[in-house]
């Protein structure tokens, strides 16, 4: 999966230069849409999947008749898929390189289980057994990453094999019967919600929201347009093509009307649930080390072209093991949540989640081959597969036929960016 063209940020490109265009594909709201001919035109790789998953949320939402978009219901969908958007995040990071992991499902579940053991049979204090968790996840990503990056055993095996060694090892913590319950504290970072320390503001017809919620949002959105529109002036620094001030302010105004309407429903439900204040920090988090720092770079040049990054003095090794080591800890923290919403660490905890991840990941824009993807293509993947889930249990669908429609959008993801690369090809 490492063959392929090397993106222009990757070797090209001096690792130090501040202000260079994010990798990875231009950014969702910095997409050329004007042509030379003065027409606009529409990159359809890199909008698609916000398009898509817009069109999802409608489509559920007549099906529905507008259940999908009620307070609660919005916050389920948070709550519930709050470990498979984890999971995304790191797996992303993955395939970026040209890789994969199978063996996260089965990650989460064993550390999900010694997270249990300290906690309820030894009586360890949970900050430190959830602590010894983390360590305990880096060292199954630094064990796994060790036989990918310096013994030169394909990913696939490695985490194939790890997705039954683990698999195992839970049993055999766990037999057959789950450890439970967990300590409040866990179970309120897996389920529970920011405390309204402001109280709450009435909204007109919508009634009462909690004040912090609203204020959080409203910060998000200004964070947002602050950093799309110091990416726009980065790439007129580099004379790159930007879209059009109309088209620019029009797809800030979108976004933040759909960040705005999550976050008005969240305030009149229960306020912000803990697990999304964790993966906003994670999500920025990783966009900047993705976007800025030189070991994102680097993953990109390794995705995009594996001789030329080595070639380029790029420790491809070291940045590969460390990818690996990342998606460890990232699993035991979906682990940790995961058992604390359940309340109790199960021996088949974890199932199929390695392939939810990757699809989200798919459908999220990544590319086969690796090279291409984005942090937030892959969140938004992940909550297209949430979205689907929870759609079609509103509509009493049948669990074969929620299975036949996410497969049948993985297809469509991953058919898409082929047709897109063909289609670049050819224009060539």
């Amino acid at each position: 999966m490492s063959s392929g063209q090397i993106p222009a940020h990757g070797v090209a490109e001096p690792a130090g230069k501040t202000g260079a265009p994010p990798p990875g594909g231009s950014d969702l709201l910095a997409v050329p849409a004007k042509a030379p001919g003065g027409r606009f035109s529409f990159n359809l790789r890199q909008s698609g999947i916000y398009i898509a998953f817009a069109l999802v949320i409608v489509l559920f939402s007549v099906l529905t008749d507008g259940r999908l978009l009620s307070p609660q219901n919005i916050s389920n969908i948070m709550v519930q898929n709050s470990y498979i958007l984890i999971l995304a995040i790191g797996m992303i990071l993955i395939i970026i390189a040209g890789h994969i992991d199978l063996s996260v499902g089965s990650v989460v579940a064993v550390t999900g289980a010694i997270a249990a053991v300290l906690m309820v049979d030894m009586d360890v204090a949970w900050p430190l057994a959830l602590l010894i968790t983390l360590i305990v996840g880096a060292l199954i990503g630094a064990w796994q990453g060790y036989w990918i990056a310096y013994f030169g055993i394909p990913a696939f095996i490695v985490t194939l094999a790890g997705m039954l060694i683990f698999r195992a090892l839970t049993l055999t913590v766990l037999g057959n019967q789950g450890i439970g319950p967990f300590p409040d504290e866990v179970r309120t970072i897996a389920n529970g919600f920011v405390p309204g320390f402001f109280g709450n503001i009435g909204l007109g017809p919508l009634g009462g929201a909690d004040l912090l919620t609203l204020l959080i949002g409203l910060a998000a959105v200004a964070g947002i347009a602050g950093t799309q529109w110091r990416t726009r002036q980065a790439r007129l620094g580099y004379r790159q093509k930007v879209d059009a001030l109309p088209l620019f302010f029009l797809k800030i105004g979108v976004a933040a009307a759909v960040v705005m309407v999550i976050i008005v429903q969240l305030a009149r439900f229960k306020n912000l649930p803990w697990v999304l204040v964790l993966l906003a920090i994670l999500v920025l988090g990783y966009t900047l080390v993705t976007n800025r720092a030189v070991f994102g770079r680097h993953i990109y040049a390794i995705g995009g072209n594996l001789n030329a990054a080595s070639l380029s003095g790029i420790k491809v090794k070291s940045v590969t093991f460390w990818i690996f080591v990342n998606m460890g800890v990232l699993s035991a923290l979906a682990g940790i949540i995961f058992a604390g919403r359940l309340n109790q660490a199960g021996p088949t905890a974890g199932t199929s989640f390695e392939l939810d991840a990757i699809a989200a990941a798919f459908i999220g824009g990544a590319a086969v081959q690796g090279g291409v993807g984005k942090v937030v293509g892959a969140l938004t993947g992940g909550l297209i597969m949430a979205v689907i889930n929870n759609g079609m249990s509103l509509i009493g669908a049948p669990s074969e036929r929620v299975l036949l429609f996410k497969g049948l959008v993985l297809l469509a993801a991953v058919a898409l960016d082929v047709w897109t690369k063909r289609r670049a090809g050819a224009a060539r």
